[in-house]
């Protein structure tokens, strides 16, 4: 099985939140891929919770190495597309580079973002449910 993943999933997952487990069962043994934005996207959704003081420096450099464990290959998308999807739906870019990713790649999107899994299905992207 392949799976597109966002960061919603992947802060979920290291920041123990109760969709862990079953984000867990769903992808393990699977490939997990993501457009490279994804990457950055972890690093600030890190820096915003130390600015808001929900995590110290520590916690987040300790969450980093955790995230680096997780099996995700990055890839690349046409920007083109994805900026086309964005324009079509009204939504930023990064959503679009993970439907766009999820397209190209034929793969289910596993996100937490139900906004997300809306536009997903209206482009024909299969979405993965988590209910817990």
């Amino acid at each position: 099985m392949r799976f597109v993943i966002d960061a919603s999933v992947i802060i979920a997952v290291i920041g123990e939140e109760s969709e862990k487990k079953r984000l867990i069962e769903l992808t393990t043994g699977a490939d997990l891929l993501a457009p490279a934005s994804v990457h950055w996207e972890i690093g600030n959704a890190f820096s915003a919770m130390i600015k808001r003081g929900k995590v110290t420096l520590e916690q987040a450099l300790t969450a980093i190495g955790i995230y680096r464990q997780i099996p995700l290959r990055f890839v690349e998308v046409e920007l083109a597309d994805a900026l086309q999807i964005a324009a079509e739906h009204g939504i930023y870019a990064y959503d679009a580079y993970l439907l766009q990713c999820a397209i190209k790649y034929k793969s289910k999107l596993i996100t937490l973002d139900q906004k997300l899994s809306r536009i997903a299905r209206e482009v024909n992207v299969e979405v993965e449910e988590v209910n817990q």
